[in-house]
């Protein structure tokens, strides 16, 4: 079986971090919300610190919820995020999502958050979580595209970022243009059309506190995450070059009329 060929973009800095555990189960998965049953069986993809998986097992009080990440330092963050809300009904385990360690048919819903944008191989990631769930039930994606994100005002240096982070996550051998791929790798992964019900959701920052939190967070992401480091060492840009577009985020944050939009891809398939 195939394994992990990509490289994660963001890694795990404090400022990635930072993000990260904004992600709730309302503002990152609610257009999953609605399927859930209180006795399901969830497996969580690229869980991360765990935010979304404590919200799922929370939502499924009588079942079980299964955080996955490929990196194992985050899991100690996951566990300590699911002990500090009091919830008993998970657990979490390192895996690839290229070849899931459970039997076929264990979940009820296999779920993955901002995972196929970052993968080797999406449609093998995808017939591995329609393989672990269980027929009739529900295989649920959510993937950023990045080719959409848009702002207002332009800020010279903003585009730059935007056309940069897109060359390095290609060169990483991921697809950040991902959330309008995602139809199409869950009929390419087995899913039968009509099964596959695919809508689009966005995430938008415009209040001040908003503006704020999202530039400050990329622009220290720009100069000292390990996409930073990948940047660098890959050729894509140098130190000036990045600092000139860090310089550029916090232009924008501190624009009165600022506006950022974010366009996602979501799929729920039925197995």
């Amino acid at each position: 079986m195939p394994q992990e060929s990509a490289v994660y973009t963001h890694g795990h800095h404090e400022s990635v971090l930072r993000s990260h555990t904004w992600r709730t189960a309302a503002n990152s998965a609610g257009y999953l919300l609605d399927s859930l049953l209180p006795h399901m069986q969830v497996l969580d993809i690229g869980c991360g610190p765990g935010t979304i998986t404590a919200d799922l097992a929370a939502l499924v009080p009588d079942g079980q919820v299964t955080g996955l990440d490929h990196t194992p330092g985050i899991l100690e963050q996951a566990r300590a995020t699911a002990a500090s809300r009091g919830v008993q009904n998970v657990r979490f385990t390192v895996g690839d999502v290229h070849e899931l360690d459970f039997p076929d048919d264990t979940f009820c819903v296999t779920h993955a958050h901002q995972v196929l944008q970052h993968v080797g191989d999406p449609v093998q990631a995808l017939r591995e979580m329609r393989r672990v769930t269980k027929p009739g039930d529900i295989v649920a994606v959510r993937d950023a595209d990045y080719a959409t994100f848009t702002w207002y005002p332009e800020v010279a240096g903003m585009a730059d970022w935007l056309d940069l982070y897109r060359r390095v996550a290609r060169g990483n051998g991921g697809m950040p243009d991902a959330g309008r791929r995602l139809h199409a790798w869950a009929r390419q992964a087995g899913f039968a059309p009509e099964n596959i019900t695919a809508k689009a959701s966005t995430w938008c920052y415009q209040t001040p506190e908003e503006r704020s939190w999202w530039s400050e967070l990329w622009a220290d992401r720009t100069v000292a995450s390990s996409y930073a480091k990948i940047a660098i060492d890959g050729g894509y840009a140098t130190e000036d070059d990045l600092t000139r577009i860090a310089a550029a985020w916090r232009e924008w944050g501190a624009e009165e009329d600022g506006w950022f939009g974010m366009l996602h891809g979501e799929i729920l398939c039925r197995v």
